[in-house]
């Protein structure tokens, strides 16, 4: 039996966003994002269950195999992203806290790893949806929370999920903050990036 079996993966999904040019202005260098999602069967669709920790180890699984996906779609290498975030659309038959086992206990290590370190909270959201339903992937700098230029997100939507039985699981990583910051605050070269805050 396959990992992919033991999660329940359906599909897996990577896109990549590149802006070449923000409110009639050319960039100097073009911002990339890439978001992988994960569509698996929701274990616990329909019922209440006390003990989430099947979800949260799937969490651990997919921590590494959606962030390699997506920073291998840039074309980077982990420690060159620079902004993080991760999301969880839930289907109809499943629980909020279904996606909070999914992203918040074991996702983030693994995570971290693939990208060779992290030291900000990686923002998130969850919400419930059906199939063709947009949910948005927060982002924030991997190691400065306060950085405003890269305070962001990303859009994902998938035709086909999740299904009520289903679950779509999604990471977001960055090369760069938004086109054209200019409104202050924290900026990169300033990073001291030891709290992850600052």
């Amino acid at each position: 039996m396959s990992a992919n079996d033991t999660i329940g993966l359906r599909r897996i999904i990577t896109v990549v966003e590149e802006t070449l040019v923000e409110g009639g202005r050319k960039l100097e260098k073009p911002t990339r994002r890439a978001a992988s999602v994960a569509v698996i069967r929701n274990p616990f669709a329909g019922r209440y269950v006390e003990d989430l920790s099947a979800l949260e180890a799937v969490g651990r699984v997919l921590g590494q195999i959606l962030p390699e996906r997506a920073v291998a779609a840039l074309g980077i290498e982990g420690s060159q992203i620079e902004s993080f975030g991760k999301a969880v659309l839930v289907g109809e038959d499943g629980e909020l806290e279904h996606a909070a086992a999914l992203i918040h206990p074991e996702l983030g290590a693994p995570f971290r790893a693939v990208l060779g370190g992290g030291a900000a909270l990686i923002p998130s959201s969850k919400k419930r949806g059906a199939p063709g339903a947009t949910f948005d992937i927060p982002l924030g700098h991997k190691d400065a929370a306060r950085v405003r230029s890269h305070f962001d997100g990303m859009e994902v939507r998938l035709p086909d999920a999740p299904r009520a039985d289903e679950i779509a699981v999604a990471i977001a990583v960055t090369d760069s903050g938004r086109p054209h910051p200019r409104v202050g605050g924290l900026t990169v070269d300033k990073i001291i990036g030891k709290d992850g805050m600052v």
